[in-house]
Protein backbone atom coordinates (compact mmCIF):
# COMPACT_ATOMS: atom_id res chain seq x y z
CA UNK A 1 0.00 0.00 0.00
CA UNK A 2 2.44 2.31 1.16
CA UNK A 3 4.46 1.74 -2.27
CA UNK A 4 1.29 2.25 -4.46
CA UNK A 5 1.50 5.35 -2.22
CA UNK A 6 4.54 6.82 -3.45
CA UNK A 7 4.35 5.45 -6.72
CA UNK A 8 0.57 7.48 -6.94
CA UNK A 9 2.05 10.61 -5.62
CA UNK A 10 4.94 10.73 -8.18
CA UNK A 11 2.24 10.35 -10.72
CA UNK A 12 0.11 13.06 -9.61
CA UNK A 13 3.61 15.61 -9.11
CA UNK A 14 4.71 14.95 -12.66
CA UNK A 15 1.07 15.34 -14.62
CA UNK A 16 0.65 18.84 -12.22
CA UNK A 17 4.32 20.17 -13.60
CA UNK A 18 3.55 19.61 -17.43
CA UNK A 19 4.09 22.52 -19.76
CA UNK A 20 -0.02 23.98 -20.20
CA UNK A 21 1.03 22.71 -24.02
CA UNK A 22 0.95 19.20 -22.95
CA UNK A 23 -2.69 18.41 -23.43
CA UNK A 24 -3.05 15.69 -21.24
CA UNK A 25 -2.67 18.22 -18.04
CA UNK A 26 -5.76 19.11 -16.08
CA UNK A 27 -7.36 22.65 -16.35
CA UNK A 28 -7.23 23.86 -12.56
CA UNK A 29 -9.51 24.41 -11.23
CA UNK A 30 -12.46 21.83 -12.76
CA UNK A 31 -10.09 19.25 -14.02
CA UNK A 32 -10.45 15.71 -12.38
CA UNK A 33 -7.56 15.00 -9.87
CA UNK A 34 -7.94 11.63 -9.99
CA UNK A 35 -6.47 11.19 -13.42
CA UNK A 36 -2.85 12.62 -11.52
CA UNK A 37 -2.33 9.46 -9.64
CA UNK A 38 -3.14 6.90 -12.48
CA UNK A 39 -5.55 5.03 -10.56
CA UNK A 40 -8.90 4.75 -9.91
CA UNK A 41 -8.58 3.29 -5.90
CA UNK A 42 -6.47 6.40 -5.66
CA UNK A 43 -7.44 9.18 -4.25
CA UNK A 44 -5.48 12.90 -4.22
CA UNK A 45 -5.68 16.55 -3.52
CA UNK A 46 -3.14 19.12 -2.97
CA UNK A 47 -2.39 21.73 -0.54
CA UNK A 48 -1.35 25.11 -0.70
CA UNK A 49 0.61 26.31 2.43
CA UNK A 50 -0.15 29.94 2.54
CA UNK A 51 -4.05 29.49 3.21
CA UNK A 52 -3.22 25.92 5.05
CA UNK A 53 -6.55 24.88 2.36
CA UNK A 54 -7.17 22.31 -0.10
CA UNK A 55 -6.10 23.71 -3.78
CA UNK A 56 -7.30 21.37 -5.34
CA UNK A 57 -9.03 18.09 -5.09
CA UNK A 58 -10.38 14.90 -7.02
CA UNK A 59 -13.99 15.76 -5.97
CA UNK A 60 -14.93 17.85 -2.54
CA UNK A 61 -11.50 18.42 -0.69
CA UNK A 62 -11.33 16.66 2.44
CA UNK A 63 -10.87 18.98 4.78
CA UNK A 64 -10.15 16.20 8.00
CA UNK A 65 -7.17 15.35 6.31
CA UNK A 66 -5.22 18.63 6.19
CA UNK A 67 -3.45 18.78 9.18
CA UNK A 68 -0.56 20.77 10.84
CA UNK A 69 1.59 18.30 9.43
CA UNK A 70 0.28 17.97 6.03
CA UNK A 71 0.71 21.81 6.04
CA UNK A 72 4.53 21.79 7.48
CA UNK A 73 5.50 19.34 4.53
CA UNK A 74 3.71 21.83 2.23
CA UNK A 75 6.11 24.78 3.92
CA UNK A 76 9.00 22.41 3.75
CA UNK A 77 9.43 22.27 7.56
CA UNK A 78 8.43 18.20 7.36
CA UNK A 79 9.56 15.05 5.65
CA UNK A 80 7.40 13.19 3.68
CA UNK A 81 5.47 10.74 5.88
CA UNK A 82 2.55 7.97 5.98
CA UNK A 83 -0.04 8.11 8.61
CA UNK A 84 -3.62 6.57 9.23
CA UNK A 85 -7.20 8.02 10.05
CA UNK A 86 -10.87 7.11 10.05
CA UNK A 87 -13.42 9.35 8.25
CA UNK A 88 -17.28 8.74 8.05
CA UNK A 89 -16.21 5.33 8.51
CA UNK A 90 -13.75 5.13 6.26
CA UNK A 91 -10.06 3.63 7.19
CA UNK A 92 -7.59 5.47 5.45
CA UNK A 93 -3.90 4.95 4.26
CA UNK A 94 -2.65 9.00 3.74
CA UNK A 95 0.63 9.68 2.16
CA UNK A 96 1.99 13.48 2.24
CA UNK A 97 4.78 14.67 0.15
CA UNK A 98 6.17 18.32 -1.09
CA UNK A 99 5.17 18.80 -4.53
CA UNK A 100 6.52 22.23 -5.23
CA UNK A 101 7.31 25.78 -2.89
CA UNK A 102 4.16 26.37 -0.32
CA UNK A 103 2.53 23.09 -2.00
CA UNK A 104 1.94 19.45 -1.10
CA UNK A 105 0.26 16.47 -2.29
CA UNK A 106 -1.98 14.06 -0.22
CA UNK A 107 -3.08 11.48 -1.08
CA UNK A 108 -4.90 7.94 0.30
CA UNK A 109 -6.53 4.93 -0.44
CA UNK A 110 -9.40 3.23 1.69
CA UNK A 111 -8.49 0.17 3.88
CA UNK A 112 -11.41 -1.17 4.82
CA UNK A 113 -11.27 -4.50 2.12
CA UNK A 114 -7.95 -5.10 3.38
CA UNK A 115 -9.06 -4.83 7.02
CA UNK A 116 -11.33 -7.41 5.79
CA UNK A 117 -9.59 -9.66 4.25
CA UNK A 118 -6.90 -10.13 7.42
CA UNK A 119 -10.15 -10.16 9.99
CA UNK A 120 -10.98 -13.12 7.71
CA UNK A 121 -7.55 -14.67 7.82
CA UNK A 122 -7.07 -14.09 11.62
CA UNK A 123 -10.23 -16.31 11.51
CA UNK A 124 -9.23 -18.59 9.66
CA UNK A 125 -5.43 -18.76 10.93
CA UNK A 126 -7.47 -19.01 15.21
CA UNK A 127 -9.80 -21.97 13.74
CA UNK A 128 -6.88 -23.90 12.06
CA UNK A 129 -4.73 -23.16 14.71
CA UNK A 130 -7.26 -24.48 17.31
CA UNK A 131 -7.73 -27.89 15.00
CA UNK A 132 -4.47 -28.22 14.81
CA UNK A 133 -4.00 -28.06 18.59
CA UNK A 134 -7.10 -30.10 19.34
CA UNK A 135 -5.33 -32.80 16.44
CA UNK A 136 -2.59 -32.81 17.72
CA UNK A 137 -3.86 -33.22 21.28
CA UNK A 138 -5.74 -36.06 19.96
CA UNK A 139 -2.60 -37.84 18.46
CA UNK A 140 -0.72 -37.12 21.16
CA UNK A 141 -3.10 -38.56 23.55
CA UNK A 142 -3.30 -41.44 21.25
CA UNK A 143 0.32 -42.07 20.67
CA UNK A 144 1.38 -41.58 24.46
CA UNK A 145 -1.45 -44.23 25.40
CA UNK A 146 -0.20 -46.95 22.46
CA UNK A 147 3.63 -46.16 23.61
CA UNK A 148 2.77 -46.29 27.64
CA UNK A 149 0.78 -49.49 27.52
CA UNK A 150 3.72 -51.80 27.56
CA UNK A 151 4.86 -49.34 30.35
CA UNK A 152 1.66 -50.13 32.18
CA UNK A 153 1.42 -53.78 31.34
CA UNK A 154 5.50 -54.23 32.98
CA UNK A 155 4.08 -52.10 35.65
CA UNK A 156 1.26 -54.61 36.23
CA UNK A 157 3.05 -57.80 36.16
CA UNK A 158 5.99 -56.04 38.86
CA UNK A 159 3.45 -55.30 41.26
CA UNK A 160 1.63 -59.03 40.45
CA UNK A 161 5.38 -60.37 41.08
CA UNK A 162 5.79 -58.72 44.19
CA UNK A 163 2.07 -59.77 45.37
CA UNK A 164 2.28 -63.23 44.17
CA UNK A 165 6.38 -63.90 44.50
CA UNK A 166 5.57 -65.92 41.27
CA UNK A 167 8.49 -65.26 39.41
CA UNK A 168 7.45 -67.56 36.02
CA UNK A 169 5.75 -64.27 35.03
CA UNK A 170 6.61 -62.94 31.65
CA UNK A 171 6.58 -59.80 29.71
CA UNK A 172 5.86 -59.56 25.90
CA UNK A 173 8.71 -58.40 24.42
CA UNK A 174 6.91 -56.42 21.88
CA UNK A 175 8.72 -54.24 18.60
CA UNK A 176 13.07 -54.24 19.16
CA UNK A 177 12.65 -50.70 20.39
CA UNK A 178 13.82 -49.30 23.54
CA UNK A 179 10.25 -50.62 25.52
CA UNK A 180 11.14 -54.26 23.69
CA UNK A 181 14.56 -54.18 25.12
CA UNK A 182 13.32 -52.95 28.25
CA UNK A 183 10.77 -55.75 28.70
CA UNK A 184 12.88 -58.56 27.53
CA UNK A 185 16.30 -57.44 30.05
CA UNK A 186 12.78 -57.88 32.37
CA UNK A 187 12.14 -61.27 31.40
CA UNK A 188 15.97 -61.76 32.03
CA UNK A 189 16.10 -60.51 35.72
CA UNK A 190 13.31 -62.51 36.39
CA UNK A 191 14.95 -65.95 34.57
CA UNK A 192 18.13 -65.38 37.04
CA UNK A 193 15.95 -64.63 40.22
CA UNK A 194 13.93 -67.47 39.53
CA UNK A 195 17.00 -69.19 39.12
CA UNK A 196 18.86 -68.25 42.45
CA UNK A 197 15.40 -69.09 44.29
CA UNK A 198 14.86 -72.33 42.78
CA UNK A 199 18.75 -72.72 43.65
CA UNK A 200 18.32 -71.56 46.98
CA UNK A 201 15.41 -73.69 47.68
CA UNK A 202 16.97 -76.54 46.35
CA UNK A 203 20.41 -76.27 48.55
CA UNK A 204 18.24 -75.64 51.53
CA UNK A 205 15.81 -78.69 50.84
CA UNK A 206 19.38 -80.67 50.22
CA UNK A 207 21.49 -79.29 53.36
CA UNK A 208 18.10 -80.32 55.48
CA UNK A 209 18.49 -83.94 54.15
CA UNK A 210 22.24 -83.59 55.01
CA UNK A 211 21.86 -82.41 58.08
CA UNK A 212 19.07 -84.69 59.07
CA UNK A 213 20.99 -88.08 59.27
CA UNK A 214 24.15 -86.97 61.16
CA UNK A 215 22.16 -85.27 63.25
CA UNK A 216 19.94 -88.33 64.40
CA UNK A 217 22.78 -90.45 64.59
CA UNK A 218 24.07 -87.82 67.09
CA UNK A 219 21.65 -87.67 68.92
CA UNK A 220 21.03 -91.98 68.72
CA UNK A 221 24.48 -92.65 69.92
CA UNK A 222 24.23 -89.18 73.03
CA UNK A 223 20.89 -91.04 73.90
CA UNK A 224 22.59 -94.38 74.63
CA UNK A 225 25.44 -92.55 76.40
CA UNK A 226 23.44 -90.49 78.81
CA UNK A 227 21.57 -94.16 79.63
CA UNK A 228 24.70 -95.13 80.31
CA UNK A 229 24.98 -97.32 77.12
CA UNK A 230 27.01 -99.32 76.34
CA UNK A 231 28.53 -100.86 79.46
CA UNK A 232 31.30 -102.64 77.73
CA UNK A 233 34.25 -100.34 76.99
CA UNK A 234 35.36 -101.30 73.53
CA UNK A 235 31.53 -100.74 72.65
CA UNK A 236 31.59 -97.52 74.52
CA UNK A 237 34.62 -95.87 72.82
CA UNK A 238 32.93 -97.34 69.56
CA UNK A 239 30.44 -95.03 69.97
CA UNK A 240 32.59 -92.05 71.23
CA UNK A 241 34.59 -92.85 67.84
CA UNK A 242 31.44 -92.13 65.78
CA UNK A 243 30.76 -88.93 67.63
CA UNK A 244 33.89 -87.36 66.89
CA UNK A 245 32.94 -88.55 63.40
CA UNK A 246 30.12 -87.57 62.83
CA UNK A 247 30.78 -84.03 64.65
CA UNK A 248 33.62 -83.94 61.87
CA UNK A 249 31.34 -84.47 59.10
CA UNK A 250 28.95 -81.60 60.31
CA UNK A 251 31.67 -79.02 60.46
CA UNK A 252 32.73 -79.70 56.90
CA UNK A 253 29.22 -79.60 55.97
CA UNK A 254 28.50 -76.29 57.27
CA UNK A 255 31.82 -74.93 56.34
CA UNK A 256 30.52 -76.58 52.44
CA UNK A 257 27.44 -74.86 52.78
CA UNK A 258 28.86 -70.97 53.87
CA UNK A 259 31.18 -71.17 51.28
CA UNK A 260 28.47 -72.31 48.45
CA UNK A 261 25.89 -69.74 50.63
CA UNK A 262 28.30 -66.68 50.42
CA UNK A 263 27.05 -64.15 48.15
CA UNK A 264 29.54 -63.50 45.24
CA UNK A 265 28.96 -59.28 45.80
CA UNK A 266 30.51 -60.06 49.49
CA UNK A 267 33.88 -57.60 49.60
CA UNK A 268 36.76 -60.43 50.37
CA UNK A 269 40.65 -59.56 50.22
CA UNK A 270 41.41 -60.06 45.95
CA UNK A 271 45.37 -60.25 45.51
CA UNK A 272 47.97 -62.15 43.64
CA UNK A 273 48.69 -65.22 45.16
CA UNK A 274 51.16 -67.99 44.25
CA UNK A 275 49.74 -70.90 42.99
CA UNK A 276 52.09 -73.39 43.45
CA UNK A 277 52.67 -72.67 47.38
CA UNK A 278 48.99 -72.67 47.95
CA UNK A 279 49.29 -76.28 46.40
CA UNK A 280 52.25 -77.25 48.51
CA UNK A 281 50.35 -76.14 51.54
CA UNK A 282 47.30 -78.22 50.97
CA UNK A 283 49.47 -81.24 49.38
CA UNK A 284 51.33 -80.83 53.21
CA UNK A 285 47.42 -81.15 54.79
CA UNK A 286 46.83 -83.65 52.66
CA UNK A 287 49.83 -85.73 53.54
CA UNK A 288 48.66 -85.94 57.35
CA UNK A 289 45.25 -86.80 56.38
CA UNK A 290 46.24 -89.54 54.41
CA UNK A 291 49.16 -90.63 55.80
CA UNK A 292 49.02 -94.16 53.77
CA UNK A 293 48.82 -92.07 50.30
CA UNK A 294 52.22 -90.39 48.77
CA UNK A 295 50.90 -87.09 46.88
CA UNK A 296 53.43 -85.84 44.38
CA UNK A 297 53.79 -82.94 43.99
CA UNK A 298 55.39 -81.24 40.56
CA UNK A 299 55.07 -77.43 40.98
CA UNK A 300 56.42 -74.40 38.76
CA UNK A 301 55.87 -70.53 40.12
CA UNK A 302 52.73 -68.97 39.15
CA UNK A 303 51.07 -66.05 40.23
CA UNK A 304 47.19 -65.97 40.13
CA UNK A 305 44.87 -63.25 41.17
CA UNK A 306 41.89 -63.63 43.87
CA UNK A 307 40.92 -64.67 46.82
CA UNK A 308 43.29 -66.79 48.62
CA UNK A 309 40.80 -68.90 51.28
CA UNK A 310 38.63 -69.24 48.20
CA UNK A 311 41.30 -70.24 46.09
CA UNK A 312 43.21 -72.65 49.22
CA UNK A 313 39.59 -74.19 49.98
CA UNK A 314 39.01 -75.45 45.56
CA UNK A 315 42.49 -77.22 45.51
CA UNK A 316 42.31 -78.93 49.20
CA UNK A 317 38.90 -80.02 47.92
CA UNK A 318 40.69 -81.49 44.82
CA UNK A 319 43.53 -83.08 46.99
CA UNK A 320 41.03 -84.48 49.28
CA UNK A 321 38.75 -86.06 46.68
CA UNK A 322 41.80 -87.73 45.17
CA UNK A 323 42.95 -89.19 48.39
CA UNK A 324 39.55 -90.19 49.17
CA UNK A 325 39.33 -92.36 46.00
CA UNK A 326 43.10 -93.95 46.17
CA UNK A 327 44.00 -97.03 47.84
CA UNK A 328 46.12 -97.49 50.35
CA UNK A 329 49.99 -97.04 48.93
CA UNK A 330 48.24 -95.09 45.89
CA UNK A 331 49.54 -92.22 44.27
CA UNK A 332 48.14 -88.89 43.92
CA UNK A 333 50.03 -86.84 41.15
CA UNK A 334 49.86 -82.99 41.15
CA UNK A 335 50.73 -80.74 39.06
CA UNK A 336 50.75 -76.69 39.39
CA UNK A 337 52.04 -74.52 36.36
CA UNK A 338 50.96 -71.53 33.92
CA UNK A 339 47.66 -70.73 36.45
CA UNK A 340 46.64 -74.37 36.33
CA UNK A 341 46.47 -77.30 38.99
CA UNK A 342 46.21 -80.76 37.70
CA UNK A 343 45.23 -83.69 40.70
CA UNK A 344 45.20 -87.08 39.03
CA UNK A 345 44.58 -90.22 41.29
CA UNK A 346 44.45 -93.91 40.25
CA UNK A 347 41.41 -94.93 42.36
CA UNK A 348 38.18 -96.70 40.18
CA UNK A 349 37.31 -93.14 38.33
CA UNK A 350 34.05 -91.86 37.16
CA UNK A 351 31.33 -93.88 35.48
CA UNK A 352 30.06 -92.48 32.27
CA UNK A 353 26.97 -92.31 33.59
CA UNK A 354 27.39 -90.40 36.52
CA UNK A 355 29.89 -87.45 34.49
CA UNK A 356 27.06 -84.97 33.78
CA UNK A 357 26.35 -84.75 37.82
CA UNK A 358 29.68 -84.76 39.23
CA UNK A 359 30.22 -81.02 39.89
CA UNK A 360 26.18 -80.83 41.39
CA UNK A 361 25.72 -79.96 44.97
CA UNK A 362 25.03 -82.30 46.99
CA UNK A 363 25.20 -85.56 44.80
CA UNK A 364 27.03 -88.39 45.77
CA UNK A 365 27.62 -91.47 43.58
CA UNK A 366 26.60 -94.92 44.67
CA UNK A 367 29.61 -96.02 45.42
CA UNK A 368 30.38 -93.30 47.37
CA UNK A 369 27.45 -93.21 49.79
CA UNK A 370 29.53 -95.22 52.52
CA UNK A 371 32.65 -92.89 52.24
CA UNK A 372 33.03 -89.66 54.40
CA UNK A 373 31.91 -86.20 52.81
CA UNK A 374 28.57 -84.26 52.15
CA UNK A 375 28.62 -84.04 48.06
CA UNK A 376 29.40 -80.54 48.10
CA UNK A 377 33.53 -80.42 47.29
CA UNK A 378 33.44 -80.30 43.71
CA UNK A 379 30.69 -78.25 43.87
CA UNK A 380 32.59 -75.61 45.78
CA UNK A 381 35.83 -76.38 43.12
CA UNK A 382 33.63 -75.23 40.11
CA UNK A 383 31.85 -72.33 41.98
CA UNK A 384 35.44 -71.22 42.94
CA UNK A 385 36.42 -71.21 39.30
CA UNK A 386 33.86 -69.74 37.43
CA UNK A 387 34.06 -66.69 40.43
CA UNK A 388 37.52 -65.97 39.41
CA UNK A 389 37.08 -66.28 35.52
CA UNK A 390 38.01 -69.90 35.09
CA UNK A 391 36.85 -73.79 34.86
CA UNK A 392 36.97 -76.98 36.69
CA UNK A 393 36.90 -80.35 34.08
CA UNK A 394 36.91 -83.66 34.60
CA UNK A 395 39.38 -86.51 32.19
CA UNK A 396 39.72 -89.74 31.90
CA UNK A 397 43.43 -90.35 32.21
CA UNK A 398 44.56 -93.76 30.31
CA UNK A 399 45.29 -96.19 32.73
CA UNK A 400 42.24 -95.40 35.07
CA UNK A 401 41.64 -93.48 37.67
CA UNK A 402 40.51 -89.93 37.47
CA UNK A 403 42.05 -86.68 36.14
CA UNK A 404 40.54 -82.86 37.33
CA UNK A 405 41.93 -79.64 35.88
CA UNK A 406 41.30 -76.65 38.01
CA UNK A 407 42.00 -73.55 35.52
CA UNK A 408 42.68 -69.98 36.97
CA UNK A 409 42.89 -66.15 35.31
CA UNK A 410 46.70 -65.63 35.88
CA UNK A 411 47.82 -62.38 36.72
Amino acid sequence: IDKTLSSAANTASDAAQRPRSDPDRPQFPGGPVSTLTGRADVAAQFINANTGRVSRAQTDPVVALVTPDAVAVANGTKDPYYFETTIDGAHLRVYVAPLSPGTAVEVWSRLNDIDRALADTRTWLALVALGGVLLAAALGTAIAGATLRPVRHLTDLVEEVARTRDLSRRVSAGEPDELGRLAASFNVMLAELEASLRSQRQLVADASHELRTPLTSLRTNLELLERGQPTDPAEREQVLHELVGQIERLSTLVADLIDLARDSETPLAVEDIRLDEVTTDAAHDMRMRYPNVRFQLEARPTVVRGVRSRIARAVTNLLDNAGKWSAPGGVVEVTVGAGEVTVRDHGPGVSPEDEPRLFDRFWRAPSARQLPGSGLGLAIVKDVAESHGGKVRYERPEGGGARFRLSLGSS
